[in-house]
């Protein structure tokens, strides 16, 4: 079998726009010191936001078969809840390909950053993580203009 990238060569560039969403499930005693910014590494939520935004822009270099598409925009939210935090990235683009491996590839890279921002108070006495995770990494919107720009 062989591996290759689709050739988009023929496709018209258009405006797409895609929004993935995850969520990690935290202590509440960790999301307190997140809404209070008193995680020792510093303010969790921008640092992710930073995270999520590289992630997406280097998405060809971490999924090879992904094209290097122009990024118009990439915007990050947040939903702290009390068992943990949803992000929402949202990426633009006016390209021959959408964008939906871009926004997972942000939205997921920022649950990592959380993670990585807030371990050490999510480790149990042998320093293990029985509480926290990472579920329902999807996309939960896409957008294809139907006419070539």
């Amino acid at each position: 079998m062989t591996v290759k990238m689709v050739d988009i060569t023929s496709k018209p560039s258009i405006y797409r726009e895609a929004t993935a969403t995850g969520f990690i499930k935290l202590k509440k005693e960790t999301v307190e010191l997140v809404k209070n910014k008193l995680v020792e590494k510093g303010d969790v939520l921008t640092v992710s936001s930073v995270a999520a935004i590289n992630a997406v822009k280097n998405t060809p270099i971490l999924l090879p078969l992904t094209h290097n598409i122009p990024i118009t925009n990439v915007d990050v939210k947040y939903e702290v809840l009390d068992e943990g935090i949803r992000v929402y990235v949202t990426v633009k683009t006016t390209a021959q390909t959408g964008v939906e491996m871009e926004a997972l590839t942000g939205a997921t890279v920022a649950l990592l950053n959380i993670w990585d921002m807030v371990k050490k108070y999510e480790k149990d006495e042998k320093g293990q993580y029985p509480y926290t995770k990472i579920v329902e990494v999807k996309i939960v919107q896409k957008t294809k203009q139907s006419e070539a720009l």
